[in-house]
């Protein structure tokens, strides 16, 4: 599904910039990106529990605490998801993870989980591939998950 199109449909009005491959958050803070466009820059981590799929999307210098994710989603236990898992259920590679991921998502199998620190803020993403990222208030990415009839848990 093309990710352009959804966000004219709904109106959702962005920033983007180009830029070499970003394949992890750390590399997004070693470029600058967070001053290069209007945003905070955030994490994306894919992953699983015995039963269903999650999309952690937290601030880029925060470290996600699997084991407290877990206990707020009522699972046992997450781990990361594999590459093949990310590439048939979100048709993302590693380093391109992103929310907008959710697009591909047929099955509807995943829940993004959303840091609450990033309520009413302008967010930094991955438009489904790592040499660009958008800018967009954290409103009109929750527009967007609910338009694809997704899950999302702020936490």
């Amino acid at each position: 599904m093309d990710i352009y199109k959804i966000l004219m449909e709904l109106n959702i009005n962005y920033e983007e910039i180009e830029h070499k491959a970003i394949y992890t958050a750390e590399e997004a803070l070693q470029e600058d990106i967070a001053n290069k466009i209007d945003g905070i820059g955030c994490k994306n981590l894919f992953v699983k529990s015995k039963d269903r799929y999650y999309l952690i999307f937290i601030k880029a210098e925060k470290r996600a605490d699997l084991k407290a994710i877990a206990h707020l989603v009522n699972e046992a236990k997450l781990s990361f998801a594999s590459e093949e898992e990310l590439k048939d259920i979100l048709d993302l590679t590693i380093g391109s993870v992103t929310p907008l991921g959710l697009v591909n998502d047929k099955n509807n199998l995943v829940t993004l989980l959303i840091d609450k620190e990033l309520a009413n803020e302008k967010v930094l993403a991955h438009p489904n591939i790592n040499t660009k990222t958008v800018s967009m208030q954290l409103s009109d990415l929750i527009k967007l998950v609910q338009h694809i009839k997704h899950q999302y848990i702020l936490f």
